[in-house]
Order: structure tokens, then sequence, then C-alpha cells
């Protein structure tokens, strides 16, 4: 792995995991991805959130990939895949990944999704049904219309202590990242601070995400196209939420892992209307950022589910 001061590369991260990882890109759906795949078994696709890469399951990937052969994506816009202008809507970014399991040689796969990649997963279930097998969501169900109604203010004193306290995780980032270039401008060069602030409030366990992966998720967020990419998987959620309301309830069964204080929206969010088959499980001392934090949890239940 490179030094001290300097950020691996992915082929050097994936290399440093057990599994017999490597590093590759595919052009897929009109996109370049990267992913990194190891293990042997049936297909499990993994896919990550915002801010980070696909990193953020270096915790879980050696142990999956004894049982699966599992690959970790890199969404459009996100770390080494490209960055284009459009098609960051997750019915768009669905295709992405319908086409990648099929390019890996699958004809379909398990899919989990931590945040943004669990709203993927979720829109990729509902207009590729064939593509999965059975969906794990992270942390996130899938935008819908309450998200319209989220508040500009935080709502409650409770918020606002929380906010005040380093706790909690009240989403102004949401409306943050629907601005066009003001956002490259204040973060270009500077991510690190939003990596940590979103650390400080939305982990249990600061230690769970360390210094060398808070380097790597701000090197690959540094750059203005890159928060600009990453910003598009805001700016198009009103379109997802009126994908959403194209479909019917999803099939496929889905499991969807709550940190604490996520658990009671989600278990409210993923009714009836979003699956005919869903399980909404919590997980015990826990923020958001559920493979880093709770990597044990989230392997018993991904093995649990797929078998």
């Amino acid at each position: 792995m490179s030094g001290v001061n300097t950020i691996p590369t992915d082929a050097e991260l994936a290399a440093s995991l057990d599994g017999d990882f490597t590093s590759d890109h595919a052009e897929v759906n009109g996109v370049v991805l990267h992913h990194v795949t190891g293990g042997q078994g049936e297909p499990l696709v993994l896919l990550g959130g915002w801010p980070q890469t696909w990193w953020q399951f270096r915790k879980v990937l050696p142990e999956l990939a004894r049982h699966y052969r599992v690959t970790a994506v890199d969404l459009r816009g996100m770390g080494g895949s490209a960055k284009p202008e459009t098609g960051y809507d997750k019915r768009t970014m669905a295709g992405d990944i319908a086409a990648l399991i099929q390019h890996l040689g699958h004809r379909s796969a398990f899919v989990a999704g931590h945040d943004i990649g669990a709203s993927v997963g979720y829109h990729l279930a509902a207009s590729h049904p064939g593509a999965v097998r059975r969906l794990v969501t992270l942390d996130l169900g899938v935008p819908d219309a309450s998200w319209l109604e989220i508040p500009m203010l935080p709502a409650t004193d409770e918020q606002v202590a929380a906010l005040t306290e380093g706790r909690g995780g009240y989403p102004w980032w949401f409306a943050f990242n629907q601005l066009h270039g003001l956002p490259e401008q204040l973060l270009a060069g500077r991510f690190r601070h939003l990596i940590d602030w979103l650390c400080a409030h939305m982990l249990a366990d600061q230690a769970s995400i360390d210094e060398e992966a808070r380097r790597i998720y701000a090197h690959a967020y540094d750059s203005p196209d890159a928060i600009r990419a990453g910003n598009g998987w805001y700016r198009t959620m009103r379109q997802d939420v009126a994908d959403l309301a194209t479909y019917g309830p999803v099939t496929t069964p889905i499991l969807t892992l709550a940190g604490e204080s996520s658990y009671p929206a989600l278990r409210e969010q993923m009714g009836p209307d979003k699956g005919t088959d869903i399980q909404v499980v919590e997980v015990k001392d826990s923020g958001h950022y559920l493979p880093e934090e709770a990597p044990d949890a989230v392997i018993e239940a991904v093995i649990g589910f797929c078998g």
C-alpha cells in the first residue's frame, strides 16, 4: 500500500483485503463503473452511499467473499467511476447496475445497498425485478413523497439540541446539495471538514471510520467535478419520487437494517406500499454507517437473509 502521506489506489486497496479482490472497470449503460470483486459462490453486489466509495465495505468484504462472488461498486459519479453530467436519477442508476450484473456474467444477483445505494437497489428491484434475487437496504429505504415535506429548519427542540451537541443527523445537506456551483466553491479541497462533521453527528463509534478511511473519502470528493456528481444524486430526488409513484409494491424480498435513530422512521416508511415481503430490523448501538460501525451485524444479516 502507498505511504502515509499518499492516498492508496483502488487497486492497492483491493489487494490489501483478504479474498483475492481485484479492481476493474466496466462500460455499461453508457457509463464506466469502477468495481472491486472477489470470492466464490452466488453473486452479491454491494452499492455504497454518500459521501463514501466502495471502500466503505472493507470490513464486510473478506467474510462475504467466503460465501459469495461479491462485487462492491462505485456508483455513477462515485470514486473511480465516471462522472457524467446527467443520469443521476435512481432509475437510470438502477439500469447501470442491471447492466453491470449482466456484464459480470450473472443473470441476477443478491443486492445490498447503503444510503444512496439502498435507493438505487430499490429502484433496481422495482424496474428490473429479474435482476435482483433479494435486496438488503442499509439505513435507508427509498425517497418517497414524504421527503418532499422535510422542513427547511429543524422542526423540534430535540433536533436543535442534537445539532448543537454534535449528535443526530438533521439532513441540511439535502437542501445544500441542490445548489449549483456553490458547494463546489466551498468544499473543493476542503471536503474533509464535511466528512468529519458527518462522522461526528452520525456515528455512534467515532473510531469505526478511521483516519485512513476519512482521507480516502475526502480525496474521492475533493474536486469540483466529484462534488457536482455526488450532489447529482440529491438533485434528482424529485424525479426519484415521481418514478416511485409509477411502481407497484416490489415483490422482491427486502430486508432493511436500521441504526437506532433511523429505526422508527424506516419501520414506518418501509410499509406494504413499498413491498409485499419486507422486514425492518434495528441494529443496536449503531449510527448511520452500518457496514463500518456494525460489520458483524451486516454480515450475519446478509448471509442469513440471502442464504
